[in-house]
């Protein structure tokens, strides 16, 4: 894996299907949207498991 921040941010908005031009606040934003949406998930699959 490479260690260049703007590679890095590139592969994340081609996954993202974004623009591949992310300053560091816009990654900092789909970072943020991205742990609440796994927390989410988390939780719902918790309430799964627990029946």
């Amino acid at each position: 894996m490479s260690n260049d921040p703007d590679q890095i941010r590139a592969q994340i908005a081609e996954l993202l299907g974004e623009r591949t031009d992310l300053s560091a606040s816009d990654l900092d934003s789909v970072a943020a949207r991205l742990e609440e949406a796994h927390d989410l998930l988390v939780r719902a699959l918790e309430s799964v498991e627990k029946g």
